[in-house]
């Protein structure tokens, strides 16, 4: 409020300094061409002695040393007091009311309305109304007629009238001037927020004008690029392989381009911003750098490594400590059926810990995708051969609806890996009966098509539904947990999402994917 009140105060010094100068013109026209004006016919020594004071006066009282030395709202209040006593003497002069000087009077109020206080605006009103009637009065004992009571009457309620809404007006601009440098601190203080938001970006930051001259650019642009980026400079002229990145709409897409002088690769985005101070559209480009990102995946993805490698560690000493101690009763048991078991156990453990290292190692081949164009209802009929050793009754346990115009686009034999273990897991759990499994497809938009495996099983337990895709977890006893982890892992570096859907009976997980035309 402080703001806005000195702001007020500014206006209040400027309007005073104008009101000044209109008294300087009147009090000089008073002087030089009060004849002219055919003012102060009834007493011309005495118009012209008056003028002559009130333009002193003017002069002595328009220096801004006196504004500082009688204070701002006396000078106002004691210029008004004169205004108004020197129009009613040159009124008194120049035959009365009818002089028109009024109107000077009513002007007079209304500029003491912007300069001065409330209540000394209502009291140079009430002055000026005073004065009017005593001179009507002083003029109606000579030779005046009640008449003219009533036209002076409404020109002392004009008085009034102009000078409550001259103070309203006043008001209003100053509660306008006060919200305006509210407003105006708030939005600094929010445009200096958002500067140092931009400033302290991990993210480059450009803004172009529509001819292509940087409008603003953040630090970290300029340290992405290696070079400095001067306002109203050309991008262009700086960087035009960034610039080419734009016109081919490679930003649009998110994708990469090596830019600078140290070819650093980083993913650059345009979006525009609407419209700049001057009318044009702008445009702000975002640049990430896209090799802080592969560091972070890579930090990630050995973090996750360590976790999985500890996890392994703990899951396989539980075979190999079965094996050891069955090698070592297998020495000293020297019964053939016992040395049997004994063999069964360690060979157990052994295909078990076999299938382990099988698993991670697939999965450390998750990024060597080779993508293909596989037709998927042929791709699944095989797969479902494969699992049934050509018997007539185990085929038909599956019951695959595939229209042969879908294609999934993925890996082969990670999309093999996928589906084995979803199906080898719904012949697990389901009731070996005909059509227990069922494989079906859809595409529900271009580009999309969604594949399905359900099993008429006991389905997954609610408590073990949000742990089903973590590693090392499972609810067989002879398996590794690894296989439906592995299976999300494959799926997502082909592009595709591997989810576990709602079912009232068995499980139903779907494999979301990208199809090819």
């Amino acid at each position: 409020m402080a703001a806005g009140s000195g702001e007020f105060d500014h206006a209040r010094h400027a309007s005073l300094r104008y009101f000044n100068l209109f008294r300087l013109i009147l009090a000089g026209a008073f002087v030089v061409a009060g004849e002219e004006l055919n003012l102060g016919r009834q007493a011309p020594h005495i118009f012209f002695a008056t003028s002559a004071t009130y333009l002193a006066a003017v002069l002595l009282l328009g220096f801004p040393d006196a504004v500082r030395r009688i204070g701002f709202d006396r000078m106002a209040n004691l210029q008004g007091v004169i205004d108004i006593c020197v129009l009613a003497v040159l009124m008194w002069a120049s035959g009365g009311y009818r002089s028109g000087l009024t109107v000077l009077m009513m002007t007079m109020l209304a500029g003491s309305g912007l300069v001065s206080r409330e209540r000394t605006v209502l009291f140079h009103a009430a002055l000026a109304t005073v004065l009017v009637l005593a001179e009507n009065a002083w003029r109606y004992i000579g030779d005046g007629t009640p008449a003219d009571f009533f036209q002076v009457g409404m020109a002392c309620a004009g008085f009034f009238v102009i000078a409550i809404v001259a103070r309203l007006l006043a008001r209003r601009a100053r509660a306008n001037e006060s919200l305006a440098a509210r407003r105006g601190a708030e939005l600094a203080s929010q445009q200096a927020v958002n500067e140092r938001i931009i400033r302290d970006m991990q993210d480059g930051v450009i803004v172009l004008d529509a001819d292509g001259r940087i409008r603003h650019a953040n630090p970290r642009a300029s340290e992405l690029l290696g070079r400095a980026l001067p306002e109203g400079a050309l991008l262009a002229e700086l960087d035009p392989t960034l610039l080419a990145c734009m016109l081919q709409g490679d930003c649009g897409q998110t994708g990469l381009v090596r830019v600078g002088r140290a070819g650093r690769s980083v993913r650059c985005r345009m979006v525009g911003a609407g419209n700049g101070a001057d009318g044009s559209a702008d445009t702000v480009i975002y640049l990430t750098d896209f090799e802080e990102i592969q560091r972070q995946i890579q930090q990630s993805k050995l973090a996750a490594l360590g976790r999985l490698t500890a996890s392994m560690a703990h899951e396989i000493r539980n075979p190999l400590s079965a094996v050891a101690q069955a090698a070592e009763l297998l020495e000293e048991e020297k019964r053939a059926d016992m040395q049997a078991r004994l063999i069964r156990i360690i060979n157990d453990n052994t295909r078990r810990i076999e299938r382990m290292v099988r698993d991670v190692l697939a999965l450390g081949r998750r990024d060597q995708v080779l993508p293909d164009a596989i037709a998927l209802r042929e791709f699944v009929i095989a797969l479902v051969e494969e699992s049934c050793l050509g018997r007539d009754d185990e085929r038909l346990i599956y019951r695959v609806d595939i229209d042969p115009a879908l294609t999934f686009a993925a890996d082969r034999a990670h999309l093999q890996q996928i589906l084995a273990n979803l199906t080898g897991n719904a012949r697990r759990y389901c009731s070996g009966n005909p059509g227990a499994i069922r494989l079906w497809a859809h595409a529900p938009q271009p580009g999309t098509v969604v594949l399905h495996v359900v099993d008429d099983g006991p389905g997954i337990a609610p408590g073990d539904r949000a742990k089903i895709f973590e590693p090392f977890f499972t609810s067989h006893p002879k398996g590794t947990g690894l296989g439906l982890y592995i299976a999300r892992e494959l799926a997502e570096a082909n592009g595709a999402v591997l989810e576990l859907a709602q079912s009232d009976t068995g499980a139903h997980f779907i494999l979301v994917g990208r199809s090819t035309p």
